[in-house]
């Protein structure tokens, strides 16, 4: 791949993109072509044009990736591209390669240079083929953009358009064994939204509001004086009236345009905000709607997954998970869009996963960045799943040993490289892919069996925890009310169970054993030191008993008591959310699992904070980081982590397609199903759709007077099992069914 091709760049400023061009002629009538590719890759982010037209829709080109073990290539046909005579452009950005990445002024990078590498593969009817490839005989020139970062912004000088100032072409090492095929979706533009309302701000700004939190950039078109310069800074809330810059932290989040003379269009597509409003100064007259439109921007995934029902806020909670999820799948599955961090936290897709699976088609997306979390794992020096992925952050020179971020493993961190396959082969039922993602968990499993204690238990070294209990002070996260060890200890007996059941599909049959025989003593250690006589699980939280109800942990007596005993503090709390991050996915699931659907109603439809549809009643447009990311004031929480876009706590969409709407795989990739909707008070009517690797399957339920009516729809070839809150089954084949029952009160 890419094997006679040279990696080259150009000396320029650090802070400017470069156009690298070549122009060359075909050997034979472009009517005689059969095909043509172009494969290329790059250090930093490139977009490439034959003849002034883009080569492909995608953006930030390639993506970012574990760089160090794994640079995608891409392969775009280019055909009705080519003429006789023929000029490439690319331009070239720092992108996420020399991007000033992490927080806190880490500033870290991959490297100091930029570097394109390409072909061009033509082949002729004849069996004649023609390779174009990069080198130092092509040329370079400055661009237009002055200035580019992912954090930063954006500077375009539309003056600097049509001049042709010369750089020197430079070949650059690259060690190709790090080329691989492109394996996840492209980033591409996806919709555009007019903004709904432009008002001036108490400073005299201009203000723009879009409606909607959204990830992307703003596409302007602007005549004026040349050199006048247009700045637009970007932010998710506003406070006082003005733009609420401070949860970005270091990130400038800004945008500069400096005008030619004559008419101006600018979209700055080398960089990316996360945003709602956005401020403008400098401005050549009044600003109208028709003069800018902001551009959703995310890797190209197809919606799979629907949802709606008689409760507006619920439906709107929805829809803020879809609008989370897009924006922060932007090549890979990131924490929040708009500050400075923007990483592939695995605690956020760990626990998103499922809900991931459901509204998108995410297939090829997260497997490619568990193929990058092997590869971050594999060549971690304590052979832990990294915190982020990719591990940018090990490239931190100032981060102490025993600091978190160099720890050993941590659980629903480290999980994902279970948890994700695990969603995954639920979701599309690809064995090849639970292959090719085992070796992940292997690693996993290994580094945390080094880490337990004498007792057996996952009890010492770091761990995030239950991250974000909302019980815990702003600028204390981690201070949460779920004992640290009761959490890890549950992780492992799910993970180390998933693990079995992968390894016995893969026909690893001493590995199913190992991992079985590793979940069993796990889970007999957990309930002898965890599990009072009485069924008490320490630190008696809502958190704990989710997890062990959930997890498999507890049967019979036990399992009853701790349902029982979950509904009572989420009753003393008065149906209010007390769980962080790993408790949150869980805590809905366990209730109405264990006959307490009534209560997993009311945490559900509660509105007062902490809980799932108090950020509605505040406007959100997407699942924000901390339940009370916006005080309700309207003034924005106080602590240092505030973003208002993060997926993690929108995972109670899970239960809703699963349990409300009653959507389950039976078996692996819907090759079987399980329908069991569960009406509950508060709502009147819930239905969802699924498109699943075998055709679309529905299923909803409607409140009519004491009787519950259920329609349901199973695709061709399938057959489902119809399980009704009354306790009766119903074994169904292809088409539409529909049942009704009398509802207890």
């Amino acid at each position: 791949m890419l094997e006679t091709s040279e990696m080259i760049t150009a000396d320029a400023d650090r802070s400017a993109a470069v156009v690298l061009v070549h122009s060359f002629r075909l050997d034979q009538p472009a009517d005689r072509i059969r095909s043509a590719r172009l494969r290329a890759t790059a250090h930093g982010v490139y977009e490439a044009r034959i003849n002034g037209r883009p080569v492909s829709a995608e953006v930030l080109a390639p993506g970012w990736s574990a760089y160090e073990w794994r640079l995608p290539v891409s392969d775009d046909p280019v055909r009705h591209l080519l003429a006789e005579e023929n000029t490439v452009e690319v331009l070239l950005g720092n992108g996420w390669w020399r991007g000033d990445l992490g927080f806190e002024d880490m500033n870290l990078n991959y490297g100091s240079e930029l570097g394109f590498v390409a072909e061009i593969e033509v082949v002729y009817h004849d069996g004649h083929t023609q390779t174009v490839t990069t080198g130092q005989h092509w040329q370079a020139r400055t661009s237009d953009t002055v200035a580019n970062n992912l954090y930063g912004g954006q500077c375009i000088d539309a003056r600097l358009r049509g001049t042709r100032d010369t750089l020197p072409v430079r070949r650059i090492d690259v060690d190709r064994a790090r080329f691989v095929p492109r394996d996840s979706p492209a980033v591409i533009r996806h919709e555009t939204l007019k903004p709904t309302r432009i008002s001036l701000a108490p400073s005299g700004a201009t203000l723009v509001d879009f409606g909607q939190n959204l990830v992307g950039w703003v596409r302007m078109r602007a005549r004026g004086q040349a050199g006048t310069q247009i700045v637009l800074r970007h932010a998710e809330a506003l406070s006082d009236g003005e733009l609420a810059t401070r949860p970005l932290r270091s990130a400038k989040a800004t945008d500069t345009f400096v005008l030619s003379g004559g008419e101006d269009e600018f979209e700055p597509t080398l960089t990316f905000h996360g945003f709602r409003y956005v401020e403008v100064t400098g401005y050549p007259g009044e600003l109208t709607a028709d003069q800018l439109e902001a551009v959703v921007v995310h890797s190209d995934l197809r919606r799979t997954g629907r949802f709606s029902c008689s409760s507006q806020l619920v439906t709107r909670l929805v829809e803020n998970s879809v609008w989370s999820q897009k924006g922060n799948f932007l090549s890979l599955p990131t924490d929040c869009p708009q500050r400075d961090e923007r990483l592939g936290w695995t605690g956020d897709i760990a626990v998103y996963a499922p809900t991931a699976c459901f509204q998108f088609d995410v297939a090829d997306f997260l497997h490619g960045w568990l193929l990058d979390l092997e590869a971050e794992t594999r060549h971690n020096e304590r052979s832990a799943v990294p915190a982020v992925v990719p591990d940018i952050l090990k490239l931190t020179p100032s981060i102490e040993d025993d600091a978190p971020l160099r720890s050993g493993p941590t659980a629903v961190w480290g999980d994902a490289a279970v948890w994700v396959p695990e969603a995954l082969w639920q979701a599309y039922g690809d064995r090849d892919r639970l292959a090719a993602h085992y070796p992940g968990m292997v690693l996993h499993l290994e580094s945390v069996v080094a880490a337990l204690s004498d007792t057996g238990l996952w009890d010492q070294g770091f761990q995030w925890g239950d991250w974000l209990d909302p019980d815990a002070r702003p600028d204390e996260p981690g201070a949460a009310k779920a004992d640290s060890g009761v959490v890890a200890t549950a992780c492992l007996i799910r993970s180390a169970a998933f693990a079995a059941r992968a390894a016995d599909v893969l026909g690893h049959t001493e590995d199913s054993r190992r991992w079985a025989d590793l979940a069993d003593r796990t889970r007999a250690a957990f309930l002898e030191h965890y599990v009072d006589p009485d069924g008490r699980v320490r630190s008696d939280c809502a958190t704990v008993y989710a997890l062990a109800i959930c997890f498999g942990i507890l049967d019979g007596d036990r399992r009853r008591a701790a349902g029982e005993r979950l509904a009572e503090i989420v009753r003393e709390r008065g149906h209010r959310v007390t769980t962080g991050f790993a408790g949150t996915p869980y805590v809905t699931w366990a209730l109405s699992e264990t006959g307490h659907v009534e209560d997993a109603y009311r945490l559900l439809l509660q509105t007062d904070c902490p809980s799932w549809l108090y950020p509605v009643t505040m406007g959100a447009t997407t699942i924000w980081e901390r339940w009370d990311s916006m005080l309700p004031d309207g003034t924005v929480n106080p602590g240092e982590m505030t973003s208002f876009n993060h997926y993690a706590l929108g995972s109670v969409a899970d239960w809703l397609y699963r349990v409300v709407a009653g959507i389950r795989p039976a078996e692996p990739g819907y090759a079987r199903i399980e329908l069991a909707p569960t009406p509950g008070p508060g709502l009147e009517w819930a239905r969802a759709a699924l498109d699943t690797p075998n055709g679309t399957v529905e299923c909803g339920w409607e409140r009519r007077g004491d009787r519950i009516h259920v329609r349901a729809a199973v695709p061709d070839g399938i057959e489902a099992e119809v399980i009704l809150a009354d306790g009766t089954k119903h074994v169904v084949g292809t088409g539409p069914h529909e049942f009704t029952y009398l509802e207890e009160r």
